[in-house]
């Protein structure tokens, strides 16, 4: 009766099925293991958010690659802008999801070194080859606050560094490149401002980084492990109305009445 499982199409089936459960067990386990991440990457951020700000230079200094567990760490600077040196970072959004740039400002400290301060977000000019229109930065000796990051390359965010932008105009914020562009010593990674505000309204300082959430990733988890259970009891479903089928079949074909030697 169970011959018929030998046949291509239930060998087909059977294999696929065989396929279907491992993989969809390590799907599971891929959205599992992006559940914790993003729970260790909220722990950190509120961590990190809750530190009482340091001197920038207690946690990095030239050519510093800022380690992930100091993401997010409140800094302070203290020195005067080189507005000579500001650049605008293009193909950035603020909060309403509009297009524009964030502008990077260059903190020279009183040491001479520099970081660079991510001032916020403006909208681009009509004109996108021009210089947007950039709110001036404070004159003399200030005193900015904010959140540590790590220089952005193209492999780590995903954003193409691309050549022949208009002057003063990139697409990272990448200390190594603006040191080379300024010839002078620049701090690795760079300072986000939460403060002083702006006078107007712009430019827009960057908001806190999510950390609330942990989205969906283990209601998925959980997802694909059921479909894991599902399949074998779906081929068992299928096999027995097969089964059924077939005999149904069998007792119609036997219940049928011979042909009288008249009719042969």
């Amino acid at each position: 009766m169970y011959r018929f499982l030998l046949t291509r199409q239930w060998v087909s089936l059977t294999l696929i099925s065989l396929v279907l459960i491992p993989t969809m067990v390590e799907l599971g386990f891929w959205q599992f293991h992006r559940h914790e991440r993003r729970v260790e990457q909220n722990a950190l951020i509120a961590r990190n958010l809750d530190h009482e700000p340091v001197p920038v230079t207690e946690l990095t200094s030239p050519g510093h690659t800022v380690p992930r567990s100091d993401y997010w760490r409140a800094i302070t600077a203290t020195g005067v802008y080189d507005t000579a040196g500001e650049v605008v970072v293009r193909r950035r959004v603020n909060v309403d999801e509009k297009v524009g740039a964030q502008v990077l400002t260059p903190l020279v400290l009183t040491d001479g070194r520099i970081v660079l301060v991510n001032r916020g977000w403006i909208p681009l000019a009509v004109n996108q080859q021009a210089y947007p229109e950039v709110p001036p930065a404070p004159k003399g000796t200030v005193t900015v606050t904010g959140r540590l990051k790590a220089d952005e390359t193209t492999k780590g965010s995903g954003i193409k560094d691309l050549a022949g932008l208009p002057d003063r105009q990139v697409m990272l914020i990448n200390s190594e490149q603006r040191a080379e562009a300024l010839g002078k010593p620049v701090l690795g990674g760079y300072l986000e401002q939460t403060d002083p505000k702006p006078p107007g309204t712009l430019p827009e300082l960057i908001p806190e980084p999510e950390h609330d959430s942990i989205g969906a990733h283990m209601a998925y988890a959980i997802q694909w492990w059921l479909f894991v259970a599902g399949v074998p009891v779906g081929w068992v479903i299928l096999v027995r109305r097969e089964v059924r089928d077939r005999r149904a079949a069998a007792a119609g074909t036997a219940s049928e009445p011979a042909p009288s030697p008249a009719n042969a």
